[in-house]
């Protein structure tokens, strides 16, 4: 799925734009027992509770797509009768009415998710006439092709709030305020089928993780049998590694602070396109000529890459590119550089040494203080 369908389906979890069914929950101790369970029409739930549940499906369906939200696709041997991905289009084709299934679905969730914490499993169901589109773009809302059967699954810890004083309106006083368990927002949840090119793909769901190095990679192994992508921690270690390993000694400088220019220029101009950039063998030597590598060493990327990059998974250069803060680091020092400034840092020989030079203005602090720089 791409942003404009994840968009799409996201609208849907709104008052004005709702088309869910059918709404079931479980929550789960820190024992792995069940101690409460719902099954309610969607519509029949009293509408301050409707807008909690509208929360947590759109927080099941933000972030960054290639980061928080991933594309997967199953297995063919996952679509046979006893695999994971029949036993969730069962569900999905049941519209959350079959309690046997349910109930088979929890039992799943609580040996496959790994917590010790207390979490509430919400999984709904929805039918979304999907309106058609004309040549330019726009939605014909009378005119529909198909109807998308969909359930979204949503797994929230459940915490304590904080033990505070509050102000008893009804009598008037500062009281104190009794400790209640609190549904966050989903911590992980997909979306099944996916919606790609605007139409049912059973082939494949979208994933959500709210921390993309905490990906639950057992759960999506055994409950969804998916293949699992690259996290976006080992996306930038395995790009660090075909930089370093293609271009060995010319690994200088200059090159690396010109990749990661280029790098910033490819995402800025691709940041409406509805899929992130992938970095595949093709997007990477384009990368690396354009930053100035000799061609011996481009010569050598196609193998460090197959070696590196596993095929299933793209490398995503928003998930490479350092947009916070570019990082200099030496064993003794770090040096922290806004991207768009990276022409402030220079390299230099002095004396027959190197020197990583910074530009100075006349407001530079040290500690928060404000010094004097030499003129």
């Amino acid at each position: 799925m791409n942003k404009k369908e994840i968009n799409e389906i996201k609208k849907l979890f709104t008052k004005e734009h709702c088309v869910l069914t059918r709404l079931c929950a479980c929550y789960v101790d820190g024992d792995k027992k069940k101690r409460t369970t719902l099954k309610e029409a969607f519509l029949s739930l009293p509408e301050e509770e409707e807008f909690k549940y509208f929360s947590l499906f759109r927080g099941a369906m933000s972030g960054t797509l290639g980061k928080n939200m991933l594309n997967m696709e199953f297995p063919l041997e996952q679509e046979r009768n006893e695999g994971t991905q029949a036993f969730l289009l069962k569900l999905k084709d049941s519209a959350l009415k079959d309690d046997a299934l349910i109930d088979a679905f929890y039992d799943k969730v609580i040996e496959f998710y790994g917590s010790l914490e207390n979490y509430y499993i919400v999984l709904v169901h929805g039918a979304y006439d999907v309106p058609c589109k004309t040549s330019d773009n726009q939605e014909l809302e009378d005119a529909s092709d198909y109807v998308y059967n969909f359930i979204l699954c949503c797994i929230c810890p459940v915490k304590r709030s904080k033990a505070v004083l509050c102000y008893n309106e009804a009598t008037n006083t500062i009281e104190n305020r009794l400790q209640d368990w609190i549904v966050d927002l989903p911590a992980h949840g997909f979306l099944f089928p996916a919606f790609n090119d605007r139409n049912t793909d059973i082939h494949s769901l979208l994933y959500y993780t709210k921390n993309s190095e905490q990906m639950q990679t057992d759960f999506i192994d055994r409950m969804l049998g998916c293949y699992i992508p690259m996290t976006y921690k080992s996306q930038q270690e395995t790009f660090q590694t075909i930089v370093e390993d293609t271009l060995k000694e010319a690994c200088d400088f200059e090159s690396v602070m010109n990749i990661h220019e280029n790098l910033m220029e490819l995402v800025e101009e691709q940041k409406e396109a509805p899929e992130p950039v992938a970095l595949d063998k093709g997007a990477m030597k384009h990368l690396l000529e354009a930053s100035g590598v000799k061609e011996a060493a481009i010569l050598e990327l196609d193998s460090h890459f197959d070696e590196a990059a596993p095929k299933e998974t793209p490398i995503l250069a928003t998930n490479v590119v350092q947009k916070k803060a570019f990082e200099i680091e030496t064993p003794d020092v770090s040096i922290r550089v806004k991207p768009d400034k990276t022409h402030l840092v220079e390299n230099r020989m002095i004396d027959g040494k190197p020197y990583i030079l910074i530009q100075a203005t006349d407001e530079v602090t040290l500690n928060g203080i404000r010094v004097r720089t030499l003129m």
